[in-house]
């Protein structure tokens, strides 16, 4: 089968793009100027293709200006390639096997790998849930903090990664790497993340006792007692989550340092919110290209 053109040609990859981010012609991405009189499309010889100049502020500019994809030497139908493949893959691809399928170094597809990861993180975090809406509440390790020693005692949580998660039903989810379980640490990021009219879930740690007061309801399961559901209370999909963020932390990507752990949680949140939004589409993976690349062309405000 072959692939489409626009994972195969760069001058197709960079119209695509164009079709998506400038439906009613170029506008520039400096000043917002979007008189097409006052844009020039430059035709050098020495300028690339797909190169304007706005004639408000005198800037160049490009359809990449403001995404993943600026200012780099790689070609573009590359990147939308990279970018399909990384999130078409529900457990995640390695940079390995990345460098294989797009015919770069190693080292250009770790690269490649870590600037779509961290086009993944959101632009801005609105609450979640709401009136009617329930957020399923558990916190896990990741792996071994940095200097830990060789030999750790199994299952202790000590000189480990710990990771925050916060799952809507029918929603989204959102993973935090954070420094411990006390109430300071996980209590002003449940305010910041969750519409007080929701309904919670967690299990029977005591730090979310306290705040779950403050929501329209909490219910705790208790697995100490090897209680998992009771009715319709249940930690059971933030549980699954964790389940497919760990199988590809191990059988994927192997190891993962506690300074890059933030971006791939952003592309386990991604893989987590686009299968549910396409479940509820009635759509089926892999990801369309538009929609792929419709999500990536906001790369400015995600750096702030």
């Amino acid at each position: 089968m072959s692939l489409p053109k626009i994972y195969t040609d760069k001058t197709a990859a960079r119209r695509h793009l164009e079709k998506l981010q400038w439906p009613d012609g170029p506008f520039c991405p400096h000043c917002g100027n979007a008189d097409p009189g006052r844009i020039t499309l430059l035709k050098g010889k020495s300028t690339r293709p797909g190169v304007y100049k706005c004639r408000e502020c005198e800037k160049p500019f490009s359809v990449t200006v403001g995404t993943v994809f600026e200012r780099s030497h790689i070609p573009l139908h590359k990147w939308l390639y990279a970018a399909h493949l990384l999130t078409a893959s529900k457990k995640g691809i390695s940079s390995h096997q990345l460098h294989r399928m797009l015919g770069v170094t190693y080292k250009t597809a770790w690269f490649m790998a870590h600037r779509i990861r961290e086009g993944m993180r959101p632009a801005s975090m609105t609450p979640m849930g709401g009136a009617g809406k329930t957020v399923e509440i558990d916190e896990t390790t990741s792996g071994k903090l940095e200097g830990a020693p060789a030999r750790m005692h199994k299952g202790g949580t000590q000189f480990r990664n710990i990771v925050l998660t916060l799952v809507e039903h029918g929603g989204s989810a959102r993973s935090f790497h954070i420094d411990g379980t006390t109430m300071a640490t996980l209590v002003p990021i449940i305010r910041a993340n969750i519409s007080r009219e929701s309904a919670i879930m967690t299990d029977e740690a005591p730090w979310y006792t306290a705040v779950g007061k403050e929501f329209a309801s909490h219910d705790a399961v208790m697995h100490t007692a090897k209680e998992y559901v009771r009715g319709n209370v249940t930690t059971n999909t933030v549980e699954g989550y964790y389940s497919i963020f760990k199988r590809g932390m191990k059988g994927i990507y192997q190891h993962c340092s506690e300074k890059h752990l933030h971006r791939y949680l952003a592309e386990a949140r991604w893989s987590a919110f686009a299968a549910s939004a396409l479940l509820i589409g009635g759509l089926t993976r892999p990801t369309s290209p538009r929609q792929l690349a419709r999500h990536f062309l906001r790369w400015r405000s995600r750096r702030g």
